[in-house]
């Protein structure tokens, strides 16, 4: 059993976030609220700068959590005191304790970053990938045993802000000891996690994937429209949104390609991507507006239906 660092103190620690997109910036404020030193890399210096911005003044961002109360003005400029951000994957990854990527769905960029980190990061650090479709055991694949046996998956839901739920994947590989460190991160962050096996999808996505894949089904026959399907889930079943409001806020152009990977990992064509969600996606239909710049709007726009946030 590989033994990690003492994580009583979390500012010891040193976190790696690869990849400062909307997930890794947001995921990046998480742990810096939570007390840990955290380095944001990306190849692109303007994502960083946008990454940030996120970080300050994003919609679940530090300022709007001060506003509503959430955290003080002196908790919020601590946590961007925690923050560093570099272009750089070696300066990033040198002497990391913890390694989260948080890139493209691309087999093959993941393994080299997983590559890189087994070489110059802590030879105790957790590799952590927060793909949600990709196996954890393929980007592993290739690797050396004392790498393999540190990677698992991290899995996080947008927003990681307020979404209380991390799911943990493991491959026959991974270390117990690595696993264990893992729960105790993510309750060092407040959420809750469950431990699940290296499977496409994993669990909440393979059942959410099939609710938005049905609710398109019946939106496409005429059954019923975005609006009342919507309503459906969350007044029949209590879902906080309904699965075209879900695939507004986390982006069409991210749905198609997280159905899409899952689709090819398993050739199951539950998880076959909707002909209408490729139509919206081509026509520059990639989610809420308000979340997703530069987009025409999501199914409620395409529909010309108003939101209940509006």
């Amino acid at each position: 059993m590989i033994e990690t660092r003492d994580i009583d103190s979390t500012s010891n620690w040193r976190v790696s976030i690869i990849g400062f997109g909307l997930m890794g910036s947001q995921i990046s404020q998480v742990f810096a609220l939570h007390g840990f030193r955290v380095i944001g890399q990306d190849v692109d210096p303007n994502q960083l700068v946008r990454g940030m911005n996120i970080i300050r003044n994003g919609r679940y961002g530090l300022e709007s959590s001060v506003a509503k109360g959430r955290i003080s003005a002196q908790e919020a400029e601590e946590a961007i005191s925690r923050i560093t951000t570099t272009t750089s994957l070696d300066e990033a990854l040198l002497e990391s304790d913890f390694v989260l990527e948080a890139v493209i769905e691309r087999l093959e960029i993941k393994r080299e970053i997983f590559r890189r980190a087994g070489e110059i990061s802590s030879k105790q650090a957790l590799l952590a990938t927060n793909t949600s479709t990709l196996s954890i055991a393929k980007i592993a694949q290739g690797l050396p045993a004392n790498t393999r046996s540190r990677i698992f998956g991290m899995h996080f839901f947008n927003p990681p802000q307020i979404m209380k739920l991390v799911e943990i994947v493991k491959t026959d590989e991974t270390d117990e000891g690595i696993l264990k460190s893992a729960s105790v991160v993510a309750t060092k962050l407040g959420k809750t996690s469950i431990m699940v096996k290296d499977i496409p999808g994993f669990v909440a996505n393979r059942i959410g994937i099939l609710v938005f894949s049905e609710a398109s089904s019946l939106l496409e026959k005429g059954i019923a429209t975005v609006q009342d399907i919507d309503n459906a889930m969350k007044l029949g079943y209590g879902y906080p949104l309904g699965p075209f409001e879900l695939g507004d806020l986390v982006g069409l152009d991210t749905r198609l390609r997280n159905m899409q990977a899952l689709y090819e990992e398993t050739k199951d064509e539950r998880f076959k991507p909707p002909s209408l969600l490729r139509t919206l996606v081509s026509e520059g239909y990639l989610g809420d507006p308000k979340l997703r710049k530069g987009s025409k709007g999501g199914y409620y726009e395409f529909f010309g239906l108003k939101r209940h946030s509006d």
